[in-house]
C-alpha cells in the first residue's frame, strides 16, 4: 500500500508539472496576439493622424527606437519632413531601411530629402536603387525623369518617363522656322500628335537630323502643359547657302587658307537637303580638288545619296618609311582619281548601314630610289571596288553619360593591271566618349580602338597612313606626316592596329569661342608582309592640344606631341569641323 501510495504521489507531481509547461507553452500566444493587435491598433491611429496634418503628433506618437517597426520609422519620417526636420527625418528613413532593406519606400524618400538639399548625385542614385526593387514605381521613374530633364540629360529623362507611359506629346514647334521643305521635317522627326515620346524616337530623329548636316547645335526642348501633356520644341541654326549665317559661310570657306586651300560648302539646295561641299588646294606639294553632293532620297532623311569625285597631285617623300636597309634617299609623285557613289541607310537611332562603289586611276611618276622588288606597289592602272559599312551603338547609358559606338566596313576589289589583282580590305572602330559631370561638357573623355587589314597586293596610294596628316584619320600625334610640305614622314603599311585617347577641358568660352585644352595618347603599330614598309617596334606618342571652336561651328587644333621612342618633339594644327 505505501508503495502505490508514494507512486500515485509521483503521478500527481508530474500531472502538476505537465500542466505548468503546457500553461507556459500557452500563454504566450494570447500574449503575442494582444502585442500584434496593439501594434496594429497603434499604426492605425498614427496613419489617422498623419491624414489629418497632425505631423508633431506623430512625432510625439512615434519615439525614434529600436523597438519602433519599419511602417512606423515611415511615418515618423514624413512627418519629420513635413516639420523641415530634415536630418531628423532622414535618421528615420534611414532606421526604417535597416529595418526592411527590401522596401523602396525609404530610398525613395530620402531621395526627396536629398533632392531638396540640392544633392541632385544622392538623389539620382537613391532613385535608380529603388528602382531596382519595383521597376515599376511611377512616382519614382517620374521623379528621376525629372532630375534628369532638369540637368538638360533629355534620353535619360526619356528612359525613364518611358516606364510611366510618359511624357505624351500635343505640338511640334521650331525656333527659329525652318526652311527645309516639310515633308522632310515630317520624315525626320518621329513625332505623333498625342503618341508618347519615346526613347527610340528620340534616337532616331537625332541620327536623321544629323545625317542631314544641317543642324550642327540641335536642341530639343519640352515644354509641360497643366494637363500633364508636353509641348516638344526644336531649336538649331539651319544652315542655308553658305551656313547658318555669313560669318559663318566665311570662315568655313576660309578655315583651310593657312593651308592654302578653300572650302566652297553649300547648304540646303532648292529647301530639300542637299548639299554640296568641296575642297581645292593649289599646295604646290599636295594639289587636291574634290566635290561631294549628297541628298536625302525622295525627300526622305532616313536615306541617303551621295556621288564624289577626288583628284589629287602629290610630291612624296618616303625615305624615313622604308624599313632599314632601304635607299638613304625615295621619292615619287603620285597622281590620283577617282569617282563614286554611297547609299546611306539610317535604320533607327541605334545602327545604320552604307553601300557603294568606286572607281579609280593612278599613276606614279619621278620615283627615284624605289627598289625594283618594290614595284608592284607602284603599278599605274585603274580599280573598281564595291564598299559596305555599318555602325551601330553597342552601349548608351545615358545615366552616366556614357556611350560606346562601333563601325565596321569592308571593300573589295580588281586592279586592272598586273601584277595586282583582286584585294579586300576590313576596317573595325570602338570609340568610347564619357562627360563626367550631370551637365554640359566641361570635361570630356574619348577612347577610340582601330584596326585595319588589307587581303591581297594594292598599290602603295592603298596603304594605310598611321601619323598626323589632315588627309588621314588614324592619327599618331607624335608622328608627322609631311617632312618640307611633302607627304610620306609617316609609318605606311597593309595592316594597322591604332588607340587614341583624349580628355578635354573647358578652359575659355564666351559667345564666339570656346576654348578646350587636355592631354592625349595614341599608341599603335602598321604591318607590311613585303617587309618594305611598316613600324619595326610598337609606337608611343603622348602630348597636348586645344581646340577652338568658332561660332560654333569650324574648330581649330593645336597641339605639341612627343614621340616616346625617339624622343622627337612635333606641333601639329588641322582645322575640322
Amino acid at each position: 500500500m505505501e508503495r502505490h501510495r508514494a507512486l500515485d504521489v509521483a503521478c500527481r507531481a508530474a500531472k502538476r508539472r505537465l500542466i505548468f509547461f503546457l500553461l507556459l507553452f500557452l500563454l504566450p500566444a494570447p500574449v503575442l496576439a494582444q502585442t500584434s493587435d496593439g501594434a496594429g491598433e497603434k499604426l492605425s491611429e498614427i496613419k489617422k493622424l498623419y491624414e489629418v496634418g497632425n505631423w508633431d503628433g506623430v512625432v510625439r506618437a512615434v519615439a525614434q527606437s529600436p523597438e519602433a517597426s519599419a511602417d512606423l520609422l515611415l511615418y515618423r519620417g514624413l512627418a519629420l519632413a513635413h516639420l523641415q526636420s530634415w536630418e531628423e527625418a532622414k535618421a528615420a528613413f534611414a532606421a526604417g531601411r535597416a529595418k526592411s532593406p527590401g522596401d523602396p519606400r525609404f530610398l525613395i524618400e530620402l531621395a526627396g530629402i536629398a533632392y531638396r538639399e540640392k544633392q541632385f548625385s544622392v538623389a539620382k542614385r537613391d532613385l535608380r536603387l529603388a528602382l531596382a526593387m519595383n521597376p515599376k514605381d511611377e512616382y519614382a521613374n517620374n521623379f528621376l525623369a525629372s532630375i534628369y530633364f532638369q540637368e538638360g540629360n533629355l534620353e535619360a529623362a526619356l528612359k525613364y518617363w518611358n516606364r510611366a507611359a510618359k511624357p505624351k506629346l500635343e505640338d511640334l514647334t521650331f525656333d527659329p522656322a525652318l526652311k527645309l521643305r516639310p515633308l522632310v521635317v515630317d520624315r525626320a522627326f518621329a513625332f505623333a500628335r498625342g503618341g508618347e515620346w519615346q526613347r527610340e524616337k528620340f534616337l532616331t530623329t537625332q541620327a536623321r537630323l544629323r545625317a542631314l548636316d544641317l543642324y550642327p547645335g540641335m536642341f530639343f526642348e519640352l515644354r509641360a502643359h497643366d494637363d500633364g501633356s508636353f509641348d516638344l520644341g526644336f531649336h538649331a541654326a539651319e544652315r542655308n547657302g553658305w551656313g547658318s549665317s555669313k560669318w559663318e559661310g566665311l570662315v568655313s570657306l576660309l578655315r583651310d587658307t593657312p593651308y592654302q586651300a578653300v572650302d566652297p560648302e553649300f547648304y540646303n539646295l532648292g529647301r530639300a537637303g542637299v548639299n554640296w561641299v568641296s575642297t581645292y588646294r593649289w599646295d604646290d606639294e599636295k594639289r587636291r580638288v574634290f566635290t561631294e553632293v549628297a541628298a536625302p532620297v525622295f525627300e526622305n532623311p532616313a536615306v541617303r545619296f551621295r556621288v564624289y569625285f577626288d583628284g589629287r597631285n602629290e610630291n612624296w617623300n618616303i625615305t624615313h618609311t622604308f624599313t632599314p636597309g632601304s635607299p638613304s634617299f625615295a621619292r615619287l609623285n603620285v597622281e590620283k582619281a577617282a569617282t563614286g557613289a554611297e547609299m546611306r541607310f539610317i535604320e533607327g537611332g541605334r545602327w545604320e548601314w552604307s553601300a557603294g562603289v568606286e572607281y579609280s586611276y593612278r599613276g606614279f611618276r619621278n620615283a627615284f630610289g624605289i627598289p625594283a622588288a618594290a614595284a608592284p606597289f607602284f603599278t599605274d592602272g585603274s580599280a573598281i571596288a564595291l564598299r559596305s559599312s555599318v555602325q551601330r551603338w553597342l552601349i548608351r547609358f545615358p545615366e552616366r553619360r556614357f556611350t560606346l559606338n562601333s563601325s565596321g566596313s569592308a571593300e573589295f576589289g580588281t586592279f586592272f593591271r598586273d601584277p595586282l589583282g583582286r584585294y579586300g580590305r576590313l576596317e573595325g572602330t570602338l570609340a568610347a566618349r564619357w562627360l563626367p559631370r550631370a551637365r554640359g561638357d566641361d570635361y570630356e573623355t574619348q577612347v577610340s580602338l582601330r584596326g585595319g587589314r588589307t587581303i591581297g597586293d594594292v598599290p602603295f596610294d592603298e596603304l594605310f597612313t598611321l601619323g598626323f596628316d589632315r588627309d588621314t584619320p588614324l592619327w599618331l600625334r607624335g608622328h608627322p606626316g609631311l617632312r618640307a610640305g611633302q607627304k610620306g614622314d609617316a609609318p605606311l603599311g597593309r595592316n594597322f592596329v591604332l588607340v587614341n585617347a583624349e580628355t578635354d577641358k573647358i578652359v575659355y568660352r564666351n559667345g564666339i569661342f570656346t576654348v578646350k585644352a587636355g592631354p592625349f595618347v595614341d599608341t599603335g603599330k602598321t604591318y607590311d608582309p613585303s617587309g618594305y614598309f611598316g613600324s619595326p617596334k610598337w609606337l608611343w606618342d603622348t602630348g597636348v592640344q586645344a581646340k577652338i571652336r568658332v561660332l560654333g561651328g569650324v574648330q581649330v587644333v593645336l597641339g605639341y606631341g612627343k614621340d616616346l621612342r625617339s624622343g622627337r618633339n612635333s606641333f601639329f594644327t588641322t582645322v575640322t569641323k
